[in-house]
């Protein structure tokens, strides 16, 4: 199973919020193996991977994942090390051939494509989260958006 985040790079984490994912994944993981899929930029982010490091430590077939937009020497020198402490896996998705400036939204794209499950914090419509969540909507995917009651 794969589950992916989505989410406004302003978005600031409650204690009520951290319960609802770590609820849902329960619920809809709960012991079975589970790749998480995550961007690593802005407050959602960053609030998800938090989520899911806490998750991880009582279910070990859980895998933290970054999906970097970017391959880059540059990019590699600068963040790699960083990053290969904080996740199982870097996995980076076929987009070589793609527009430097539009590696974010087809890395996201990619996300979703891949994903069962996609977990978002969407409360208005513009910005790379919003563009996710719609092709998510598109794509017929399973979405929990903690920025919705009912979603």
């Amino acid at each position: 199973m794969i589950i992916t985040f989505f989410g406004h790079s302003g978005f600031i984490g409650t204690k009520e919020y951290e319960e609802k994912l770590l609820s849902f994944l329960e619920k809809n993981v709960g012991e079975n193996p589970v790749q998480m899929y995550l961007g690593g930029y802005g407050g959602f982010d960053e609030f998800a991977y938090s989520c899911c490091k806490k998750y991880k430590e009582n279910h070990p077939k859980a895998s933290l994942i970054f999906v970097t937009p970017y391959i880059t020497l540059e990019y590699q020198k600068n963040h790699l090390n960083r990053l290969k402490s904080l996740y199982d896996i870097i996995l980076y998705p076929e987009i070589e051939d793609k527009p430097k400036r539009f590696a974010i939204y087809y890395r996201n794209k990619f996300m979703v494509e891949s994903a069962d499950f996609v977990i978002t914090y969407v409360v208005h419509s513009y910005g790379g989260a919003y563009t996710a969540y719609k092709i998510a909507k598109r794509r017929g995917k399973n979405i929990f958006n903690l920025g919705k009651a009912n979603e």
